[in-house]
């Protein structure tokens, strides 16, 4: 064992390697800040730039730009409120509102510093408890998987804002847009009104872009265009603040640990990924905390827990790939085919035959997230700059970026004429107060809701077993808690708010 360490660090840390890691890490951060262009595309670009490389080398870029990329989409998310990858929508709620609050530095150090250590984290994990981690998710059937997303759906509970009735209108237009198009199991066209634009159904990155990107820079344009940060970018200040931040994440430990446990859970889970982690994370921290009415003003809590959620998926994504050969995610199936681009199995027997490659590989997990860091920390001035563009200027530039990265996903233009409609579906219900979260939550969950429901059905049709599987009964329960939970939570904090109005209008 001690010999395959010190062979993979060997060859990790040679010197063109780490070179070639520092630039996929840039790579992989400067692409997930564009709103459209996810860590998947980046991966899927760096692939065949590895061919040429020796396997660890090759699999280490490539993890480069993966832990980049989990990271650069707050970028975006911090400064404009867009989020620049799918895994970064919960991270708007809180970092966007303390940037807007004059204290952009803030947002993102405490998002770079939670993203490092959910990934170191989610890393000392993968290397200590792979193969059970591994198991319990292999385990688990459609039965299972449906009563956990039924789980996550219940987060919708916690971001309706101050009005439940409007987040859950808002959370059934998500789960009715997840449904135009191709059926996902028999492929049969619906709601698509013999259209060809809706024949392909609704990508979700398109309705992401649209519903927060393009509403946000329609709300931009209608602004009076005052900046609302200031005196962010003083060089000495940003400095500070930037270590200062570090003992802040570490002053909220239960947070930073519960959160990127999660993460690790589900990056476990074939096919769930970063941004039910992100959500789910949030969600946790939100009902844990004290001042759950801090949550959605700028809290650094919630932007701790749903960038340490996300990241850590990175490390869980690898313990079913490495330990069983099933992809967590579809970055860790590009993982995998690199491999298997050299010769290399993807399984049990990855330890056992190239023991050094399985310890290169969580070498270069911590290397990547220590130059996530570092790449970070130093550009923080030259991420800051974006508050000081003027908006003239910034909005059509950010425009371009959303169309470009929006046609770049199929190479469709009727994909641009949805951006368009769902941009405006999102101004429409920003503009009457609806959130907008809950609607991207049921477009990301409710497929994968379906899917498993028939898939469930179609094995055992009796729909008793969802509650006589011990799992699956213990997800459910946990649903109906979380509801109950959540409902009070609501009314709890409405009439606190009465009160204070009362109170208000008694003086």
């Amino acid at each position: 064992m001690l010999d395959a360490f010190l062979a993979g660090a060997h060859q990790v840390f040679a010197f063109d390697t780490l070179i070639y890691m520092l630039i996929g890490s840039v790579a992989g951060i400067v692409a997930a800040a564009i709103p459209g262009f996810t860590v998947t595309m980046a991966i899927i670009l760096t692939l065949p730039l590895t061919f040429a490389m020796d396997p660890l080398q090759g699999v280490s870029v490539m993890l480069s730009v993966y832990v980049g990329g989990y990271t650069g989409g707050l970028i975006s998310a911090a400064l404009l409120g867009i989020p620049g990858t799918p895994s970064s929508v919960a991270t708007t709620f809180d970092a966007y509102p303390m940037a807007r609050g004059g204290e952009p530095g803030r947002a993102l150090s405490l998002g770079v510093w939670s993203s490092f250590f959910g990934t170191i984290i989610s890393t000392i994990i993968l290397i200590v408890a792979a193969p059970p981690l591994a198991l319990i998710a292999v385990k688990l059937g459609p039965w299972e998987y449906f009563s956990l997303i039924v789980f996550a759906l219940t987060i919708v509970a916690s971001l309706v804002g101050n009005s439940l009735m409007r987040g859950l209108i808002a959370g059934v237009i998500g789960l009715g847009l997840a449904t135009v198009g191709p059926d996902p199991m028999m492929g049969r066209p619906r709601l698509t009104f013999d259209s060809d634009i809706l024949m392909p159904g609704l990508p979700f990155l398109i309705v992401l872009i649209g519903i927060f990107a393009i509403s946000q820079l329609m709300g931009e344009v209608e602004d009076d265009g005052k900046s609302e940060t200031k005196g962010a970018l003083i060089p000495d200040v940003i400095e500070f603040k930037t270590w200062a931040v570090m003992r802040e994440v570490l002053m909220h430990p239960v947070n930073l640990i519960r959160s990127s446990l999660i993460g690790v859970f589900i990056g476990a889970l074939p096919g769930a990924g970063g941004s039910i982690a992100n959500l789910l994370a949030y969600d946790q921290a939100k009902r844990s905390s004290k001042t759950p009415e801090e949550f959605g003003k700028g809290t650094p809590d919630g932007v701790i827990a749903s960038e340490a959620g996300n990241s850590a998926t990175a490390g869980g994504g690898l313990i079913p790939m490495i330990a069983l050969g099933i992809p967590g995610s579809a970055v860790d199936a590009i993982l995998m085919a690199a491999l298997m681009v050299h010769g290399i199995s993807v399984g049990p027997r990855l330890i056992m035959d190239n023991a050094d490659l399985a310890y290169g590989m969580f070498i270069a997990m911590i290397v990547a997230s220590l130059m996530m860091l570092v790449v970070c920390v130093l550009s923080m001035r030259l991420f800051l700059r974006v508050t000081d563009i003027p908006k003239q200027f910034i909005v059509p530039t950010v425009m371009i970026c959303c169309v470009i990265g929006a046609f770049a996903l199929n190479n469709r233009v009727t994909d641009l004429y949805l951006l368009g409609a769902i941009g405006l579906v999102g101004y429409g219900l920003k503009s009457l107060d609806y959130p907008l979260a809950p609607l991207v939550l049921g477009v990301i969950l409710g497929p994968i809701a379906e899917t498993n429901l028939r898939r469930a059905l179609m094995s055992d049709g009796d729909w008793t077993v969802f509650f006589t599987r011990p799992i699956s009964a213990v997800l459910l329960a946990a649903a109906l808690l979380s509801v109950i939970f959540s409902i009070r939570s609501v009314l709890k904090m409405r009439k606190k708010n009465r009160a204070v109005t009362d109170e208000q209008d008694g003086d």
